[in-house]
């Protein structure tokens, strides 16, 4: 999927625990076709943030995590394409779930 520039802004850093309005990003898949994509959580990885996005209209698909990084227009949606990174962030991501779940 393509790059997609997001600025929440909420005015904070986004590990933060108040709610705002639902977060549409529009993504074009490897068909060309738009997916409207709900951003559904964020996440840090050794002061990299990340954010989880499904998919508007079908909340059971798979999900897709995107690198966040800041430029001069905001926030932007990068995908992860370095392997050992992106296996780093799928570890992190997994314990995440495991600690939400202990709760």
């Amino acid at each position: 999927m393509s790059e997609h520039k997001h600025d929440c802004g909420c005015g904070h850093d986004h590990d933060h625990d108040h709610s705002h309005e639902e977060i549409i990003v529009t993504l074009i898949d490897d068909e060309g076709k738009e997916v409207e994509m709900v951003l559904v959580e964020t996440f840090n990885v050794e002061d990299q943030l990340y954010a989880l996005l499904l998919e508007r209209n079908n909340l059971e698909a798979d999900g897709a995590i995107f690198r966040m990084d800041e430029d001069e227009e905001g926030m932007a949606l990068n995908p992860i394409e370095d392997d050992a990174e992106w296996d780093r962030v799928q570890q992190a991501y997994q314990e995440l779930l495991i600690d939400e779940d202990q709760m």
